[in-house]
């Protein structure tokens, strides 16, 4: 049985602590470990066959071909195929390959874009890869994945259909081209990898390029909507190829048809942009974009194509040095054609100067990984004011004197993470964020503001359109100030995780408004003196109480006679006989019956002053002020646990889980002062296994 969730996260984030999940140390995907198991087979003369990722139709999906041809597909390595594969030849190239029996164009639109950046391609290829060195039919590669980077491991058997690879692969030389071998295996493998982090390459079937742009890089990316205004289009464009930035678009349409337009395009298509130039025609100066169809052919036949009458209106320089008449799916438009026939435009770069040409020391980058939480933190979208104010929320202090600009000078980018392994399955939120300015007679306060802060306020700033995207992002300008950032999706109580990104142009500090450090000074809950023994009678009447007394006495005096919607069960009586009983006898002598009744009897006093709506029951906000009243302040993270694990469906608590909660609480705080040295606390197995196995 693998551990609980939450000693996963713990291991999780004390792995990133240790700069697992860099680019220099990257994740292992599913616990894979190249180099191990690369040397594991070279040992043996063997040739690595993926477990995980097995090479049978489980890794290429249900749906994607009919069960004839499935049934006829075979998974060949390429030394089985050609008698000289190479990973490489020459350099690499968008021309290398073409699209199969994939609806991935938006995924090969990416890879067309990433051809042009050798240092980018370093990061997603690791070094020292060959079928003619060290090989064992095994290979890896690494993505950006929701934050971190991760390390895929994969074996080099490929799908066939009667002897030819079924999905991406080498190109037909063009017999006017110099010619190129079809022995490259590059795109078919990285194909591959991408497909196993996917979950398969059905999983790969449609989607944005702006998702795999940013999984090749991890940098900063920015969608720019075509239909809208032409104003500084054309200086963003030219910024971004001078940063060396990957771009990609797509036209409009629907994905599934990819209908051929009169005009050449495809619908619902992505394209790579592939250069930016300006030429003049007749004494004008003219705005071209180039683009580049992954199929490997089928292009744009109006202004400025290959056989565009345009070409003779230039200079025999510039005729020569743009124009080629070859159908190799890449062709160049003017600038407002564009925006009219494409419908969106992805820029994606390492460096964020193409935001606003300026150098990389100027930006900052902060990242955030929070959680929507049903009943908890998922308080939807903006109208929804009884609940908006319990979604996560983020201070933002912007530093008067940072930045001397009038542009621009914040991009906030909201990532929703995945909830399955599998990408198609995957359950995509309609996602945004607001930003408000904090006034100041708030300035500097801690915790949560609470609902009425939201009355009629609103956002500065905010996303104009919430998408059920995987990123939404929004580019805009805040002067000085002290501002607070609301992620939200479009109805509450809907789960999920997040990262959130604040890249910024001038000095910001961003903090989590619930990030408080636990108090491990004395509680008030342990401070016993002045307590009025209310059921100290009772305790008289019982001698080495079991649970299940224990459960017919709290029902019947602590329950009975209040209104709650629930009781004790006999396992939470269990859990607060071993909790209560120093004697480890699995009873209560009458001492430490005493003991526990006076603590119930605080907690609660404390619920029913918290409990400001008389229902008997506690919300997130009732929860937290309940807890500080015993004298701790928690964490965000741990409130939202203390939620999860004795709150119901919607996270609400009542007396007796909350009164289960608060004995626990005491307990655990009480043990970490006793065996720590006020910071840490080291136990061996048997003691560790003792404490948890019976408290």
């Amino acid at each position: 049985m693998p551990p609980p969730g939450v000693c996963l996260n713990i291991m999780r984030e004390r792995q990133e602590g240790h700069g697992v999940g860099t680019l220099q140390n990257p994740e292992k995907f599913l616990g894979q470990d190249y180099e191990l198991l690369q040397q594991y087979y070279l040992i043996r003369g063997r040739r690595y066959i993926d477990d995980m990722f097995p090479p049978d139709n489980r890794s290429i999906g249900e749906k994607l071909l009919s069960p004839e041809n499935m049934a006829q597909v075979e998974w060949i390595r390429p030394t089985q195929l050609v008698p000289d594969p190479y990973m490489f030849v020459d350099k690499i190239s968008r021309f290398d390959f073409a699209q199969g029996q994939l609806g991935d164009c938006w995924f090969l639109a990416a890879l067309g874009a990433l051809t042009f950046q050798k240092h980018i391609i370093e990061k997603v290829f690791p070094k020292e890869q060959s079928f003619q060195k060290n090989y064992a039919g095994i290979f890896h590669f690494r993505f950006w994945r929701f934050g971190k980077w991760v390390d895929v491991v994969i074996d080099d058997k490929l799908p066939t259909f009667k002897g030819k690879l079924i999905f991406v692969h080498p190109k037909t030389p063009n017999p006017t081209m110099s010619p190129r071998p079809q022995n490259e295996f590059w795109p078919a493998l990285l194909e591959k990898a991408y497909a196993k982090v996917c979950g398969s390459y059905e999983d790969m079937h449609t989607g944005s390029v702006s998702e795999a742009l940013m999984d090749f890089t991890g940098g900063v990316h920015m969608t720019v909507q075509l239909s809208s205004s032409l104003t500084g289009l054309w200086d963003l464009i030219g910024r971004a190829a001078k940063f060396n930035s990957l771009m990609g678009c797509g036209t409009p349409g629907q994905a599934d048809f990819n209908q051929t337009l009169p005009n050449g395009l495809v619908e619902g298509h992505a394209y790579t942009v592939t250069g930016v130039t300006e030429v003049r025609s007749q004494g004008k100066p003219i705005q071209l974009v180039r683009l580049f169809n992954p199929w490997g052919d089928t292009e744009w036949t109006g202004d400025w194509s290959d056989r565009s009458p345009m070409w003779e209106t230039v200079s025999p320089e510039e005729h020569a040095m743009y124009r080629k008449n070859i159908n190799d799916g890449e062709f160049w438009m003017s600038v407002e054609d564009f925006c009219k026939t494409f419908s969106n435009l992805d820029i994606c770069s390492l460096s964020p100067g193409f935001l606003d040409d300026s150098s990389d020391s100027q930006w900052t980058s902060v990242r955030h990984e929070g959680r929507w939480l049903a009943g908890t933190s998922a308080g939807g979208f903006l109208t929804t004011r009884d609940t908006f104010w319990t979604n996560p929320q983020f201070r933002a202090k912007v530093i008067a004197g940072s930045d001397q600009t009038q542009g621009p000078n914040m991009l906030v980018s909201l990532m929703q993470k995945p909830d399955k392994r599998n990408r198609r399955l995957v359950r995509k939120l309609h996602i945004g964020l607001s930003i408000f300015e904090v006034p100041p007679e708030l300035k500097g306060s801690r915790g949560t503001f609470p609902a009425s802060f939201f009355d009629n306020r609103p956002p500065v700033a905010y996303t104009k359109n919430m998408y059920d995207s995987r990123e939404v992002m929004e580019f805009f300008r805040l002067e000085p100030g002290e501002y607070l950032i609301v992620p939200y999706t479009s109805s509450p109580n809907e789960t999920a995780s997040f990262v959130m990104t604040i890249l910024s142009k001038m000095e910001t500090q961003t903090e989590d408004t619930l990030s408080f450090s636990m108090d491990l000074g004395e509680m008030n809950i342990t401070n016993r003196q002045n307590s009025v023994p209310y059921f100290r009678q009772w305790s008289d009447q019982y001698t080495d109480i079991n649970a299940e007394q224990l459960q017919k006495l709290l029902n019947a005096k602590v329950i009975r006679d209040v209104e709650s919607t629930g009781s004790f069960s006999l396992d939470a009586c269990q859990s607060i006989v071993a909790i209560m009983d120093l004697s480890v006898t699995g009873t209560l002598r009458a001492t430490e019956l005493s003991r526990l009744l006076d603590e119930i009897n605080l907690f609660k006093d404390i619920f029913f002053r918290v409990d400001s709506n008389r229902d008997g029951i506690l919300s997130v906000k009732e929860l937290q002020h309940a807890v500080e009243d015993t004298g701790l302040r928690v964490s965000d993270g741990l409130l939202k646990l203390m939620t999860m694990r004795y709150g119901d469906a919607s996270g609400k608590i009542t007396l007796e889980r909350f009164i289960c909660l608060a004995l626990r609480l005491d307990c655990m705080t009480k043990t970490f002062r006793k065996l720590s040295d006020g910071n840490e606390i080291r136990l061996e197995e048997d003691e560790w296994l003792r404490l948890t196995m019976y408290s």
